[in-house]
């Protein structure tokens, strides 16, 4: 058996990892036949785009990972 990559003390990082593939997998993968590999990953493609961009997130107060990520920029930017 091998370690797990991160330490025990760092499980928050790797949660939000776990979650977003489990709502690849629900939402998307589970319910979609592909005919080809290379369907498959233009398809899964397309979803996280809109994942980043349409997708609310409770954790982001609300806004998209594209919204949360643009508002944490100008507060740093705004901190300089």
């Amino acid at each position: 058996m091998s370690q797990s990559a991160r330490p025990v003390a760092k499980c928050w990082e790797i949660s939000v990892v776990e979650s977003f593939f489990s709502s690849l997998k629900r939402e998307f993968v589970s319910q979609t036949r592909f005919s080809s590999r290379d369907q498959a990953r233009r398809e899964v493609f397309a979803w996280i785009g809109r994942y980043n961009t349409r997708r609310i997130h409770s954790t982001l107060d609300y806004r998209t990972p594209t919204e949360w990520e643009e508002h944490h920029r100008q507060r740093l930017d705004q901190a300089a």
